[in-house]
Formats: structure tokens, C-alpha cells, sequence
């Protein structure tokens, strides 16, 4: 081949129309090809999950905020000695308030810690086999995730992609370790195996999962599983399910698909409790 064609020959093989289409990464960003990225999304973990023979998850949701107790306590004395070096900054002032609020909330890194482990160690109930599956980032998710390395059991952690990028945290199994777009293919992933919810105190993100899967139960389109609100001070003070059952909006029966429970102990005999009453449900 002469010189010239050759050149061109090895123009042509550089050229964005001759890559594979399954290669071209600027080509399945297109917005057009949203369809294909979803389907994606959802097979990726599917297939992964399935060739290790995960089937039966206990879900943990609760605030990515949620530190350890002596860092919480730290974070506390670092804004509070900023604060005395500049008392007339209302910054440092908001900060720190928040802060103490948040010291308060540092008991439930431990309960969701502990509650892993007791998933770990127990979580053989019938032929079913529970494994944790978090949201794989900081916080509540860091938390389950760590007591289940802690206890030589093996996690999942479904993280996700946002502006303010969320890395996942170190406990998350390597292979269990999946990133996603988004939330919609996320959440399918949390209910899909979901056998057990734990919802720990959190914010929007952990409302939207919560209720998600109390609509999805109560419209029958989600079998049964124990949704545990884990601490009943903060719950009933955020929500007052009664009083949606009282305007009409909920019937009083539905405030029966879910429990509280304020220890790891707690919210682990209610999951088993369901399971012994109702071994019909794990099939």
C-alpha cells in the first residue's frame, strides 16, 4: 500500500465513528443512549451478585454525617477553640451548634456498627444466608460496613456518584463494590434482595430510601420483610405516623409494617422474630 493510503488507513482507524460501540465511552454518554446506560447499571451488579450466590440482603440506610464517637468529639473541640480565638464569627458559631447536635447522634455509629457484626454472626436464618448491604459511603453506611469486616464477613456497598464526589469507604468488600449514576438503578439494587431494612437517623437520602420501601410493601408491590426505625426519639420526633393514619392518608394497619428499636440487639430479634413467625417469607 502506498505511503499516502497507508496514512490514511491509520486515520481512519483513530477516528471516533471506528471505535466499538461498546468501547466508545463518549458515545454511550450521548443523552440518547440513557436506555442503555440504565440497563447497564442494573446487569452490572446483577451478574455480580448472582455468580456469588448473593440472595438475601439485610438493608442499612441512615446519614452519611454520622461520625464516630472521639471523632465527633474532636470535630466538637476543634470548632470550639476556632470559635474562642474568634468569638464574633457567626460562621464558626452555626458550625459548632451543629456540631453538638451531631456528638448527640454519634451512639448510632456504634449501634449500626454492632449490628453488622450481630448480622455476621447470625445471619444464617433457614437456607437463607444475610448479608449488609449499605450505601458504601461515610457515616451510618461506614459503620455496617466496618462491623461486618470487623467480624471476617463480607459486605456490599452500593455507592453513588455526586457533585460533592462520595468515595467508598474502606470496609466495603472489593468485590461488592459498586458505583452508580443513578439513584432510581441504586435503589432497585437496595430492595431487589432486601429480606430486612434497619433505617438509622439520616436526612432526605434516607427518607427517600425509607419510604420507598414502605410504599413498595404496602402496595403489595415488595413482599414483607421487617422494616426496624432505629431510635425511637429521633423517628417520632421527625414523623408522626399516627397522625398521617389519623387524617386519612394512611389506614392504622400500616403502621404495623414497620418496628423501633433504639440497640443492634433490638432491631436483630425483631428481623429474626419475622423469620421465625413467617419462614415462608425467605423463600
Amino acid at each position: 500500500m502506498k505511503p499516502k493510503l497507508m496514512k490514511q488507513v491509520l486515520a481512519l482507524r483513530r477516528a471516533k465513528s471506528y471505535r466499538r460501540a461498546y468501547n466508545d465511552a463518549e458515545f454511550l454518554s450521548r443523552p440518547e443512549n440513557r436506555p442503555i446506560r440504565l440497563q447497564l447499571e442494573l446487569l452490572k451488579p446483577e451478574t455480580v451478585l448472582a455468580e456469588h450466590g448473593v440472595k438475601t440482603t439485610v438493608v442499612v440506610f441512615g446519614s452519611a454525617r454520622t461520625m464516630p464517637l472521639e471523632e465527633s468529639k474532636a470535630r466538637v473541640e476543634k470548632l470550639a477553640s476556632a470559635l474562642r480565638r474568634d468569638r464574633g464569627n457567626k460562621d464558626l458559631k452555626s458550625r459548632l451548634a451543629v456540631a453538638r447536635r451531631l456528638l448527640r447522634s454519634a451512639k448510632y455509629y456504634e449501634e449500626a456498627r454492632r449490628f453488622s457484626a450481630l448480622v455476621a454472626r447470625n445471619g444464617n436464618i433457614g437456607s437463607a444466608h444475610f448479608i449488609t448491604v449499605t450505601g458504601g459511603g461515610p457515616g451510618i453506611m461506614e459503620a455496617a460496613n466496618r462491623g461486618a469486616w470487623e467480624s471476617g464477613a463480607k459486605s456490599i456497598g452500593l455507592n453513588i456518584t455526586l457533585p460533592c464526589e462520595q468515595g467508598p469507604n474502606p470496609y466495603v468488600s472489593p468485590e461488592f463494590c459498586f458505583r452508580f449514576h443513578y439513584f432510581a438503578i441504586r435503589k432497585m439494587h437496595f430492595v431487589m434482595r432486601a429480606r430486612a431494612l434497619v433505617a438509622f437517623p439520616g436526612g432526605f437520602g434516607t427518607m427517600d430510601e425509607l419510604f420507598e420501601v414502605l410504599t413498595l410493601v404496602q402496595t403489595g408491590k415488595k413482599r414483607h420483610l421487617p422494616i426496624v426505625l432505629m431510635g425511637r426519639g429521633y423517628w417520632k420526633d421527625i414523623i408522626n405516623f399516627r397522625n398521617m393514619a389519623k387524617w386519612g392518608y394512611i389506614s392504622y394497619e400500616d403502621l404495623d409494617l414497620f418496628h423501633f428499636a433504639d440497640t443492634a440487639e433490638e432491631a436483630w430479634e425483631i428481623i429474626e422474630k419475622f423469620y421465625r413467625e413467617n419462614p415462608q417469607e425467605l423463600e
